[in-house]
């Protein structure tokens, strides 16, 4: 070895290549580091970027797209594994073809799952993918067409039909906290950052983007485990209102539509450019908690009793004792023939009238008869009548109901008023079928509502399910319950709610006690509402402005309740 050459590392450097290499080294191993900063730098940002991505597209797409980036690589697909153990293609791109289906592309890709076993059960370990989803075992290939182990025949097809030269392969398993692998992420020619040329991938971009693969792991994990959370809640929510179904069939329909009314009014009142609204946007965690608290607003009538929910006439309790009462006037009208028939008998008996005295006195008789069972007929009928209820009754008709009450018949034995005190002052109720205690049962529903629903430990976004579902029988002036609040006391959902609850209860067409009104006749009670201050003004308009009604009253109401609405 010459006295001026200086072995290092099995290489003859010259003394100055020996000082120039060690010159430069701390500006190498700076470099390095800085480098391997950068990369770690980069890795807990896109780290910090999973976690808040809420879209899981948007998700997916820039896990493919930052493993790209770190192994500036000309293409990549990302596989999400299914329940029957395949591999479903999710996103694919080629810079250089500029092609880009799946994620957010809108473009759906046209290739089938691919199986990680045979139809014979044998695992698939011919294709990487699948071998990678098997195995959990990352594979780096230099060159596809020199590969040996793996079916590459799909993709030299791919090539010859598109001209492009598939060469390099990452194939990298997704794998969750319990280890077990969710998806494949695949990279395609790895690209010479001077150059251009396609080179093998690297050891240390393998690592960086196995490391990258396991962040994606736990944030596609972290979103799917919120998102089955989620939907475990709502179908919690949902068998609640089921149950209120399953209970009474006159208001479990009233819990499903009235969050379809409230969402197409936050809808619209997101929309308004003008008025008191102008300003009002919902974010979507405020628009998923409006619709939880809709399908929950009426979770209290769990507890409510059947009788009084399903209480569709004045007279009914576990059946309808209008039966009873005719059954009575069955007797009455018995009662009256047998006396008329004694009465005739008796005429019949008498010698001492001639034989024309006795036919008018049985005309008369039976004049007379006629008459009073044709006012048993009619009280009859106004009892039947009466039982169903409605908006108002007259004081004229509560006399007839008392007066009615006086007849008397006996049976057992001892006379009776013809009508119990119980039947009475239900017969006599003035608005609907149910008493002013049994209305208290019903308005109770709400109080229990609030009760349960603050029972629920809520995550911050869903605080304010109790306030919005308990709202909804509240009136701007005060005069609502349970609480009494006025306008500055609810919160604009609330009061969204409100309107979807009246409206939805004047249509129904499912209620026990009354018809579902027509669109003009909800809407003229709507709007005597409004000016009494007892809906919210502003939301009325917005819900008449956008004809919220019409859009709800072609999905859920009968033709012949849509009908022309002036306002």
């Amino acid at each position: 070895m010459s006295a001026s050459k200086i072995k290092y590392s099995g290489a003859e450097l010259s003394k100055a290549e020996v000082v120039k290499y060690l010159s430069d080294a701390p500006k190498a191993v700076k470099s390095y580091i800085t480098d391997l900063e950068q990369q770690i730098s980069n890795l807990s940002n896109i780290g910090l970027a999973l976690s808040k991505e809420k879209d899981m597209n948007k998700l997916l797409e820039m896990i493919l797209l930052e493993a790209k980036r770190i192994a500036n690589s000309d293409g990549g697909t990302l596989y999400m594994m299914t329940d029957d153990k395949r591999l479903r293609f999710e996103i694919m791109m080629t810079d250089s073809l500029k092609f880009h289906m799946g994620g957010t592309s809108g473009k759906d890709i046209p290739f089938y799952p691919i199986k990680l076993y045979t139809d014979d059960g044998e695992s698939n370990k011919s294709m990487i993918a699948a071998y990678v989803g098997l195995t959990g075992e990352t594979v780096n290939i230099e060159d596809a067409y020199t590969a040996k182990g793996f079916d590459f025949s799909g993709t030299k097809m791919f090539d010859e039909k598109t001209g492009y030269h598939s060469q390099s392969f990452l194939t990298v398993p997704l794998k969750n906290h319990e280890d077990e692998i969710i998806g494949v992420l695949q990279l395609l020619n790895a690209q010479d950052t001077k150059s251009k040329k396609i080179i093998s991938f690297a050891s240390d971009v393998q690592e960086m983007v196995e490391a990258l693969s396991s962040q994606a792991a736990v944030a596609i994990t972290n979103k799917n485990l919120i998102k089955d959370l989620e939907n475990l809640f709502e179908s919690f929510i949902k068998l609640i209102a089921s149950a209120i179904d399953a209970k009474s069939p006159y208001t479990g329909g009233h819990c499903a539509r009235v969050p379809e009314i409230t969402m197409l009014l936050a809808d619209a009142v997101q929309e308004t450019k003008n008025g008191p609204f102008a300003d009002v946007a919902f974010t979507e965690k405020e628009m998923y908690e409006l619709k939880i608290a809709a399908w929950l607003h009426d979770c209290g009538k769990v507890a409510t009793p059947e009788f009084v929910v399903d209480k569709s006439t004045k007279l009914e309790t576990i059946y309808d004792r209008v039966n009873e009462v005719e059954t009575r006037f069955g007797v009455l009208q018995r009662d009256e023939e047998i006396k008329r028939l004694k009465k005739e008998l008796k005429i019949e008996r008498d010698e001492s009238l001639s034989a024309n005295e006795k036919v008018d006195k049985i005309k008369d008789l039976k004049k007379s008869h006629r008459k009073k069972m044709g006012t048993l007929k009619s009280d009859l009928e106004f009892v039947k009548e009466t039982n169903v209820g409605g908006e108002f009754m007259s004081g004229d008709k509560k006399d007839r109901v008392r007066q009615i009450e006086n007849y008397r018949w006996k049976p057992n034995g001892k006379m009776e008023n013809f009508l119990s005190a119980d039947e009475v002052y239900n017969l006599t109720i003035p608005r609907g079928t149910l008493t002013p205690e049994e209305r208290k049962v019903i308005n109770d529903h709400i109080v229990v509502t609030i009760n349960m629903l603050n029972e629920l430990p809520y995550p911050k976004h869903l605080r304010n399910v109790p306030e919005f579902a308990g709202g909804h029988h509240e009136k701007l002036d005060g005069t609502g319950y349970p609480m009494g609040l006025t306008k500055s006391q609810m919160s604009v959902q609330a009061r969204i709610m409100a309107i979807a609850d009246i409206f939805e209860a004047l249509t129904a067409r499912d209620r026990p006690y009354k018809k579902g009104k027509t669109l003009s006749q909800a809407m003229r009670i709507l709007g005597f509402m409004k000016n009494d201050a007892h809906i919210d003004v502003d939301l009325f308009d917005i819900f008449v402005k956008e004809k919220i009604y019409l859009k709800y009253a072609e999905s859920y109401l009968d033709p012949e309740q849509i009908d022309e609405v002036q306002m």
